[in-house]
């Protein structure tokens, strides 16, 4: 069991009151609370090594330059890669599925081509995409979903055919909490050759991830959404298709050699990392990644598992709601519609208790679209979160009802 009492105290925001209540944080889908150590860590940073890396020649360059490569390493060993130079550094989730459509899209689907992407995809994971069929003429196929939130399997494999020349999908849905079947549909695909991305921005700081084991081709995550900071994402790739792959943006740290007639790109991962990297993010990444295995993933899961159920069951005793994504298995995200109340209404009256939640569409309109909603109220725990703070969204609810009579 974690203790959650313990962890709490690693979050001083987590002391604040919210219009005189305490605060009960229930937005980590989109984007997870930053403990003392990685704060502190980044702080550190600036305060005392600042200085560019890879190209200095002097101590606190080299320094910075070891630290940052550490978290290469780090976050090698964390998602089980085969090697550093399948990391790259970007500023975002975004950014690397961007990176992906660029490099490897332009270079290898062709006009004509199909993409498969999910019902319940991320605007980030369909925007990209719909960009390079504009501009290539390829074809974007989404596979279905059940009412449940889950993908429709049989579907899928039926959809696989030779004009397939990418799956491109979410580990864990932001918007409903399902747990995609990733290995299951990664080793279809690779049936017939195609590649696979999975985007596992809500999966990483709460599940065991090996992407050798997984055999995914390309991974991306946000260190944000795992107690890192902001402005810092991560693309794995394997090393053949980076290799392969053009680079995505040019300037310098990304070059061995330039001349007015020709450039030279440097070797992966730096042919991808154009200009001064995020280097207070990296560090800070890697000190969020050190917070999670000091608690130790195995315990964060068991924890999100039952959070997951003790929620589902707790939310469908109160009368009036419907939970939009009941798949058996999930992650503690709670998307709801209640009754006649509109989303925004019940996202103010559950700010004024100090407990803060999503309202909207969280960047997945054809999930509403979908369930033939407008928006939901989403409520997403993590590792700070207890079923007392279910039970305390639960009594707020129950009231919010009973005000709309």
């Amino acid at each position: 069991m974690l203790d959650i009492n313990k962890i709490k105290n690693d979050f001083p925001i987590l002391k604040r009151e919210i219009h005189g209540k305490p605060l009960v944080y229930l937005d980590n889908a989109a984007t997870t609370l930053k403990p003392v150590s990685v704060v502190e860590r980044i702080r550190q940073y600036y305060l005392m090594e600042t200085s560019n890396i890879h190209r200095g020649v002097y101590y606190l360059s080299e320094q910075g330059t070891l630290a940052f490569e550490a978290v290469r390493k780090k976050i090698k060993d964390f998602i089980g890669a085969g090697d550093t130079s399948e990391i790259i550094f970007t500023k975002s989730a975004t950014e690397s599925i961007n990176l992906v459509a660029h490099s490897f899209g332009r270079t290898y689907i062709k006009e004509g081509d199909e993409i498969l992407i999910t019902e319940m995809e991320h605007h980030s994971n369909i925007v990209p995409w719909q960009m390079l069929c504009q501009e290539i003429g390829c074809l974007i196929k989404v596979i279905p979903i059940d009412d449940e939130g889950s993908i429709r399997f049989d579907q899928y494999e039926e959809m696989l055919n030779p004009k397939v020349k990418l799956v491109s999908l979410l580990h864990v849905s932001n918007a409903l909490g399902s747990i995609n079947p990733v290995k299951k549909i990664i080793d279809s695909a690779h049936r017939l050759n195609i590649p696979v991305l999975i985007d596992g921005t809500q999966a990483v700081s709460n599940t065991h991830v090996n992407v050798r084991e997984l055999d995914c081709d390309f991974y991306v995550f946000s260190g944000h959404k795992i107690f890192g900071p902001t402005g810092i994402g991560v693309l794995y790739g394997k090393a053949s298709w980076l290799e392969a792959m053009p680079p995505f943006l040019g300037g310098g740290d990304m070059i061995l050699s330039v001349t007015f007639e020709k450039t030279i790109y440097n070797h992966i991962p730096y042919k991808f990392e154009a200009g001064t990297p995020p280097i207070a993010e990296v560090i800070g990444l890697g000190s969020a990644i050190d917070y999670i295995l000091s608690i130790g993933l195995p315990l964060i899961t068991s924890h999100a598992e039952e959070l997951a159920l003790y929620g589902t069951q707790a939310l469908q005793t109160v009368p009036g709601i419907r939970l939009i994504g009941t798949a058996a298995n999930k992650r503690p995200i709670f998307s709801f519609v209640f009754e006649e109340i509109h989303p925004h209404d019940i996202g103010t009256l559950l700010d004024r208790q100090g407990i803060a939640v999503r309202t909207g569409h969280h960047c997945t309109q054809p999930v509403m679209h979908r369930y033939q909603v407008p928006a939901t109220t989403r409520a997403s725990f993590s590792i700070y979160n207890s079923k007392e703070d279910m039970d305390k969204l639960i009594q707020v609810l129950m009231s919010v009802k009973d005000r709309f009579k």
